[in-house]
């Protein structure tokens, strides 16, 4: 059987080279199939489900626009838009999504009681993880005022440690949060520079903080 298969292939391999280009495959039995219709593999199939997501923004997109809220927002409040610049750098160091291991969320690693307290419903969108922020800075600032390292160490260990303690809390992570958010917030040698960057939506932002 197998003989006269392949007997009756090649007569067929000789028909259809006669009139279009034959073909030639194996199938998964072994056959030998000769044939004109090329192979087509069948088209994939997209299910909305599995769709790749979109490719994130380029960081520098990102950043400039936090700089662009940092400033807005900041300014709105009256706060120093170089102290908020400071303390989310070393709060999240930008990133929109951190989560510290005792529940901080977002930028300004706001923790959830503190998110509830200024309405902030998503911790995880800059604009309202900021704004929160700095909502809540400014009203350290009426705790304690004229006294940024207070503030500071309330931010970062909450009100009630600061007068629990009489002052800084002694704790070596609040101690050095402080000192980390005001080297940063100091004047630097290049005071007076401004930075020129253009944001996501394609305006240009004019700031003295460097990127």
């Amino acid at each position: 059987m197998r003989r006269a298969l392949l007997v009756l292939s090649g007569l067929l391999w000789g028909c259809l080279s006669g009139h279009a280009e034959g073909l030639r495959y194996q199938s998964s039995s072994g056959d030998i199939l000769l044939t004109n219709v090329p192979r087509v593999s069948p088209a994939p199939l997209h299910r909305s489900s599995v769709l790749p997501s979109a490719a994130p923004p380029a960081l520098s997109s990102t950043r400039a626009a936090i700089l662009h809220l940092i400033h807005e927002l900041a300014q709105q409040h009256d706060v120093a838009p170089r102290l908020v610049h400071a303390m989310i750098r070393v709060e999240s160091n930008f990133n929109p999504r951190a989560v510290s291991r005792t529940g901080a969320q977002g930028l300004m690693q706001l923790m959830p009681a503190t998110a509830q307290r200024y309405q902030v419903n998503d911790p995880f969108n800059p604009r309202a993880n900021i704004e929160g922020g700095i909502r809540y800075l400014k009203d350290l600032f009426r705790q304690f005022p004229g006294d940024i390292r207070r503030t500071l160490a309330a931010y970062n260990a909450g009100e009630g440690a600061v007068r629990r303690f009489g002052g800084i809390p002694p704790y070596p992570e609040t101690q050095q949060y402080i000192e980390r958010v005001l080297t940063l917030y100091s004047p630097l040698p290049a005071q007076g520079k401004i930075y020129r960057y253009r944001t996501a939506n394609g305006s240009i932002l004019f700031t003295d903080i460097p990127r």
